[in-house]
């Protein structure tokens, strides 16, 4: 059972937060890189054959989703290997129905009502596919269709297995 989800609004701007900071975000996601190895690993593992600016783009994203939950507060567990594999047991029961990686991909994607964090996962697909060049910041990249398919995907499985391994604070979610 996926946990409270955290508010679009509020995804948006930590998001934005993190960009923000620019390289100073570095620091930051050094320490979250740590502390989530396995996963990390898992998604270098996964994302390396794409190239490498593919790689950089999952990973920067990979640590603004950790950041995200550790900014919404409450306690994050390890990600497990039990963890990742249920994760990626999950999406690759509906991957051939979301494929190929054509304009239709979002709307496919946003149709599976089971996603943990769908605001978060959201963000992910906006910064991939939805942002317009005048919301584009200095340094930020555009991938290719099937690599920001492939990037999302891994994504997806990351943010699974963070959900599965958050606690949010006490009382988050109600009212």
């Amino acid at each position: 059972m996926a946990n409270p989800a955290i508010p679009r609004d509020d995804v948006h701007r930590l998001a934005e937060g993190c960009s923000d900071e620019g390289e100073a975000f570095q620091s930051t996601a050094t320490r979250l890189v740590k502390q989530q190895r396995r996963l990390t690993r898992y998604i270098e593992q996964n994302v390396q054959h794409l190239g490498p600016l593919p790689a950089q783009v999952s990973l920067y994203m990979l640590t603004v989703s950790m950041r995200i939950f550790e900014q919404t507060g409450g306690r994050m567990g390890k990600v497990t290997t039990r963890d990742i594999d249920a994760a990626a047991q999950r999406i690759q029961a509906v991957t051939d129905s979301l494929l190929p990686a054509d304009g239709g991909f979002v709307d496919r994607v946003k149709a599976v009502e089971w996603r943990a964090q769908p605001h978060l996962l959201d963000e992910i697909l906006w910064a991939l596919y939805e942002r317009d060049e005048e919301e584009k910041k200095e340094g930020e990249v555009d991938l290719e269709d099937g690599e920001s398919a492939l990037t999302y995907l891994v994504l997806w499985l990351a943010v699974e297995a963070l959900d599965a391994n958050w606690r949010p604070p006490v009382g988050y979610g109600e009212g």
